[in-house]
């Protein structure tokens, strides 16, 4: 494979640029605090009354039996929302170990809202691990996400994590596997904004495949069209929209979403435009290595406008 081959390749840098933290918390269902503490014991029923019951008392207890059943519902699944609850809470304090062990003990497996946090957990404890267990995450995320999907399919978050972990698999598959599945990660990203036009985040990962497959030379296209057959194909100005959709429904969520902006609208001649963002990308405020590297590189763009 030749260096132009590869740096093509490596270019496509679609799912993996941006903060894990942000993309998982924003968009994550926010629960009100709805009576998590107030789990009701409900007795069991009295035997041997029935006998001596009239029908108007029976109809009485039917009526008393119905609700026991009803709170016994409620109590399932507030208990089941406290221990979503928790979950978010521990994913929020970056206690990612502690969270796959939480998530893991919760008996229904094949529940989509705990099959989807698995992959998010797995996602983020494989970037801090060696080759062997981050690939040996990766996968096992994947089929966590996979089966989430199998059974529900129009879940936002579900399809969300799929466009992801897609992207993550075909990587470890090869740079070929990862060019072949480019399609599929943009079709999962599209159906993830159709089921929450308001996920920001989700915007923004869009906004980043269109720029990066529109920033190819065509050099670069035609070497990856011989070696991979047709390259996607997108536009800066298809790129512009989801940025600019993803700031309209978050304003400033995110430094890269700010730089983006400033350097799509570079690409397409509309520099006053771009020295609004790259300002604002520069007096973004520092949280993580992804605002300080966002700012250095908007800063740097600046100083050779």
């Amino acid at each position: 494979m030749s260096w132009k081959v590869f740096r093509f390749l490596t270019s496509i840098n679609i799912c993996q640029r941006f903060d894990t933290y942000k993309v998982a918390l924003i968009g994550v269902q926010r629960r009100e605090k709805r009576n998590f503490n107030k789990l009701v014991y409900v007795a069991p029923a009295a035997m041997g009354l029935w006998i001596f019951q009239s029908a108007d008392e029976k109809d009485k207890d039917k009526s008393e039996n119905n609700k026991n059943n009803n709170n016994n519902h409620v109590k399932e699944i507030t208990a089941k929302e406290g221990f979503i609850v928790t979950a978010d809470v521990l994913f929020e304090q970056g206690s990612y170990k502690q969270l796959y062990d939480h998530l893991s003990s919760y008996k229904h497996k094949e529940d989509v809202e705990i099959l989807w946090r698995l992959s998010r957990v797995l996602y983020n404890l494989s970037k801090t691990a060696n080759e062997s267990e981050a690939k040996k995450m990766i996968l096992e995320a994947y089929e966590y996400i996979q089966t989430a999907i199998s059974i529900k399919e129009d879940h936002y978050a579900v399809q969300k994590w799929m466009s992801i972990l897609l992207d993550s698999k075909s990587s470890l598959e090869g740079m070929k596997s990862r060019i072949q599945q480019l399609y599929n990660v943009k079709k999962h990203m599209l159906r993830a904004i159709e089921l929450n036009p308001k996920d920001a985040t989700t915007l923004y990962m869009l906004g980043n495949w269109c720029y990066h497959v529109s920033d190819l030379a065509w050099y670069q296209r035609k070497i990856a069209s011989l070696a991979f057959g047709e390259p996607p194909s997108s536009s800066f100005e298809e790129a512009l929209t989801y940025f600019e959709k993803a700031e309209e429904t978050s304003p400033n969520f995110y430094s890269l979403n700010l730089l983006m902006l400033a350097k799509t609208y570079l690409k397409l001649g509309r520099k006053e435009d771009a020295l609004k963002y790259l300002k604002l990308t520069t007096e973004y405020p520092t949280t993580d290595h992804e605002d300080v590297q966002s700012k250095k590189e908007a800063q740097e763009i600046l100083n050779a406008l």
